[in-house]
Order: structure tokens, then sequence, then C-alpha cells
């Protein structure tokens, strides 16, 4: 185990595996920049699965016990049961999950299954249809997000944590209806306060919802009470329904900064390792590993860059800190 400047372990690797997306979502790749002569990473110039997993396998002997696959849209990676399945196979860990959009999710549930997946997260942002097409910004319909949620339930990818990201003014009026269709349906939404990723989303904190409002407003109908964290680290708050159908959970990096025990890592498609969602530059690997560094040498590579983290850009944001330029959401994953 290796640890950081203010003593926190690293325990979970996020790896994104593409920096290319089907959707536009405002927050995150807005059309604006993100558009038709966006030039996007080269082939050659992402990460190969087998060069993916040596890093993995070097964060394992680390600590490393929760690998997650991010994008960009990662089901757009060619192949990716190949890479699940090559992660699966690393003895150590325990929970390989991926994040998408689900679009492309209800026909490639049941292979990723095999593959050696254990779960899914899926970003959905709102049940109303209107909204959330305006959101995913490509005329994306709801229905296909739902129907990829419960292809994933089928395959066993459960249970499946539904991510939904709140902007007042945009879809903060669909909080209730959203945590009213999942409560009974084993499945757990997360409602993630807007965040200040990148510099190109045009991010104001007028537009954040805080988590307190989330929970009352959710509260006003249904009766909650907080529920103990899973793990040490864990980002979301808990919340049970008080009459037993389910728990919903808070994302409150902005007004309730979980700084302190984070212990997340997250490589680029390209190889570069960022310390912190916030980062404004990486540590690249892909060059090393092309030239041929060691597994042994790889390793404290990786356990050099951890054991000088100092990263708490939540605690420390600021008006001049979420104007600096920041890498973008869809390169290293949320």
């Amino acid at each position: 185990m290796v640890l950081d400047t203010l003593g926190r372990p690293v325990h979970d690797l996020r790896i994104s595996v593409t920096d290319r997306c089907n959707f536009r979502c405002t927050y995150c790749m807005p059309a604006s920049i993100f558009d038709k002569d966006y030039e996007f990473l080269a082939r050659e110039q992402l990460l190969t699965f087998e060069e993916i997993t040596r890093v993995a396998r070097a964060f394992v002997g680390l600590g490393v016990s929760k690998i997650r696959l991010t994008g960009g849209e990662p089901l757009m990676r060619r192949g990716i049961e190949n890479l699940i399945a090559m992660l699966a196979e690393i003895p150590g860990v325990d929970d390989l999950t991926l994040t998408t959009n689900a679009s492309l999710l209800a026909r490639r549930a049941h292979r990723l299954a095999a593959a050696g997946l254990d779960r899914v997260t899926v970003s959905l942002d709102s049940l109303d249809d209107t909204v959330f097409r305006a959101m995913n910004d490509v005329g994306f319909p709801v229905a296909d997000v739902l129907e990829g949620i419960e292809a994933a339930d089928e395959a066993g990818l459960a249970p499946i944590k539904i991510n939904c990201v709140v902007i007042r003014g945009v879809n903060d009026h669909t909080i209730v209806p959203m945590a009213e269709h999942f409560r009974r349906s084993g499945h757990i939404v997360r409602f993630i306060e807007y965040m200040d990723v990148g510099t190109t989303n045009g991010w104001c904190l007028d537009d954040v919802v805080p988590a307190a409002e989330i929970i009352s407003r959710i509260g006003e109908v249904h009766p909650v009470a907080p529920v103990e964290p899973n793990y040490v680290g864990e980002v979301a708050n808990r919340y049970r329904y008080t009459d037993g159908w389910g728990e919903f959970g808070v994302i409150a990096s902005v007004t309730q900064p979980f700084c302190g025990d984070c212990s997340r890592v997250r490589l680029s498609a390209e190889g570069s390792i960022y310390t912190c969602l916030f980062a404004s530059a990486g540590t690249d690997l892909r060059g090393p590993i092309r030239d041929g560094v060691s597994d042994a040498e790889l390793e404290q590579r990786v356990a050099a860059v951890w054991s000088r983290r100092a990263d708490r850009y939540s605690e420390r944001r600021s008006e001049v800190t979420f104007r600096r330029r920041k890498v973008e959401m869809s390169y290293i994953g949320g």
C-alpha cells in the first residue's frame, strides 16, 4: 500500500478507454466545442488493452481493488469485452465496473457480463424525454436508456447505479420523479451537484443545486433517513426511504467536499495518470511503457506519483481555482 502526502491510500482506478462519445451533454462535451472539426485522439495514441492491463496491475500492486472503465463513452471502444476479460483476471480486483450513457448497452449487456464485468453505472439526467434530449444534445430518447438498464439488470450487472447531474433551471424540476421511478426498483439513483470539471461547460455556482436541497425536495414527498457509508471514501452520501422502498445518494463535491478520504486515480485514454478530477496536468505513462519500462519500474513510477499527491481541489475551490484550465471530464472520465 502507498499513501499520499495526506495519508490517503489508492483504492480506486478509473480508466478512460476513449475520449469519444456519441452524446454532447452540455455539462461535459458541449457541441460548440466538440463539433465535427474537433480532433479526437488517433488510434495509435490510445493505450492498447495490453498496456492498460499493465498499468492496472501496477496499481493493484499498490492497493487498488476497484477498477471502473469510463470514457468518453466506453462502449464506443471496439472490443472492450476483451479488455474486461483481461482486467477480470488480475488477482486483487474485487469490483470491476463501467460507467455508460447506455446508448449501446441493450445489445451489449450480456456480453459484458460474460466477459467478467460486475456492475454498470448509467448516466441519466432526467426521465422527462424533452429535458433529457436537450441535455444530451443529440436527441437520444429516455426510453432507449431505460431499455439498456433493463438489459443490464437481466444480465446480472446489478445493483445498477444511475447518475443524475442536477443543474438549476435545466432539470432540477425532475428530481422527485427520478427518485420515485427508481425507488422500488432495487437500483440506486445518485444525484450529483453540477461541478466545474474542465473549462468548456460554462459552470457557474448559481447553477448548482446543493445536496441539502435535493434531499429536502425528495424528503417532502417520501421521508428519508441517512445511511452509513458502505466503505471509507464512498463519494455518495446515502439516504434510505423510511418506508423501506430503497435508497438514493447525493454526491456533493461542491457544497460538502470529500477530498479528505479521496482514494481515486484516473488513467486517460492516451496513458496519462491524473490524481484529481480537477487536475490541470497528468503524468505520462505511455512513453515509458513503449520505451520498454519493466513492470517493477512501472509500479515504482505510479507509486512515486501517488506518494507526492496533495490534491484538495474541492476543499479549496474559489473564484481563482475554478477559472483555471483543467482537464476535460470527457478525457479522464467522471
